[in-house]
């Protein structure tokens, strides 16, 4: 058995055949790594249906040497591991099924900024896609500047919103395909070292991982779920840009998309998710504001009418003080850390205080009083 849960973590990870979810779903239900490991022989009884195969993976020794090389390179490079249990661990992830277990980064990476949108697209970005990213990004600074950009560090769209938010002064992670020993493709490394110093790299792969292809589609799901939504620039009629945003949809993001020419085979993507109403038209940053409520001075809601005393429990009287300490809100991860509040407790919390009109969830997992 491992010696310890990170060990534990990384030896799960490098599992064949287990998968995102699989192993989610027994994280989940052996409540750590380890006990997955230590109860191995008794997983047939626990959960009905195990593959045999899986059993006989977890008692496999052969892992250990490479294990040991691992955590070697992790502290060697100073490269930060978080797991679910860890209260800077991406709570926009926490209610994912297939979220990973264990996230590794380079540079500054904030998790749980306040607001973070996700901009894709081709690889072979148009001078039109490239132009429209630059300018969304620009605008969506002087309109929310307290914003984060993630991509895939990719050629075209991908590599142009990094670009856009490091001139623009936002923070920016790239998630890539891969470990971080290596940069693909190589000729993004100067961009990437810029970002270490605001944002950063972030994986799920450890390193001698290769960016073969399915990885890229697992690593579009960790740039959905990291997001409070999802803008695709540019997109062909086959994209991984895509994928991210019907996996973006799946985590209930909200997906948006700018138009192009009919028939300009960059713009098809988008077209196409518009016209499915799978994702809504934008032509500037502002129409994005708008559709998220990020600009209260744009967009006034009525108030709930609120309860004039209306009777709170201990835990939701606790979350209510706190909310209220603040009026531009207290990022959700905070409230989770500060009152020691699971996720699931604390979402219901939330809902309640809502009900009684005293509280309220923004846009980027912020709870505000109302």
């Amino acid at each position: 058995m491992p010696e310890d849960e990170l060990t534990a973590l990384l030896t799960l990870n490098r599992i064949e055949g287990l998968g995102c979810t699989g192993a989610k779903y027994l994280y989940e239900q052996l409540g750590s790594a380890q006990e997955i490991f230590s109860s191995r022989e008794h997983l047939k009884d626990i959960i009905p249906g195990v593959n045999p195969s899986l059993i006989e993976e977890l008692g496999n020794s052969g892992y250990n040497s490479f294990i040991r090389e691992e955590l070697d390179f992790i502290e060697k490079h100073g490269i930060r591991c978080v797991t679910p249990v860890d209260s800077d661990y991406p709570v926009r992830l926490l209610d994912c099924s297939d979220a990973p277990l264990v996230l590794f980064s380079l540079g500054n990476v904030n998790y749980n900024a306040a607001r973070v949108v996700a901009i894709v697209g081709t690889r072979k970005a148009t001078d039109y896609g490239r132009s429209m990213c630059n300018t969304f990004v620009k605008e969506l600074q002087q309109l929310c500047p307290d914003v984060t950009i993630v991509s895939g560090l990719a050629y075209g769209i991908d590599v142009e919103s990094h670009k856009a938010a490091l001139e623009a002064g936002l923070p920016t992670l790239g998630v890539l395909a891969h470990g971080l020993d290596m940069i693909y493709p190589s000729s993004h490394r100067a961009v990437a070292k810029r970002m270490l110093d605001d944002g950063g790299l972030v994986t799920e792969f450890m390193s001698r991982t290769v960016p073969l292809g399915p990885n890229f589609v697992r690593r579009n799901r960790i740039i959905a779920g990291l997001a409070d939504a999802v803008v695709v620039v540019e997109s062909a009629a086959k994209s991984g840009s895509l994928i991210t945003a019907e996996i973006a949809s799946s985590y209930g993001r909200e997906c948006f998309a700018f138009p192009g020419s009919v028939g300009d085979p960059y713009s098809v993507g988008c077209n196409e998710l518009i016209r499915d109403n799978n994702a809504a038209l934008i032509t500037s940053a502002l129409d994005f504001v708008n559709a998220m409520n990020w600009n209260d001075s744009l967009t006034k809601k009525e108030p709930i009418q609120k309860e004039l005393f209306p009777e709170l429990t201990d835990e939701e009287s606790k979350v209510y003080q706190r909310i209220k300490q603040k009026a531009q809100g207290v990022h959700i991860s905070t409230l989770i850390t500060e009152l020691n509040i699971p996720y699931p407790r604390l979402s219901t919390i939330l809902f309640s205080l809502e009900m009684k009109g005293l509280a309220k969830q923004a846009p980027g997992s912020i709870c505000k009083p109302c």
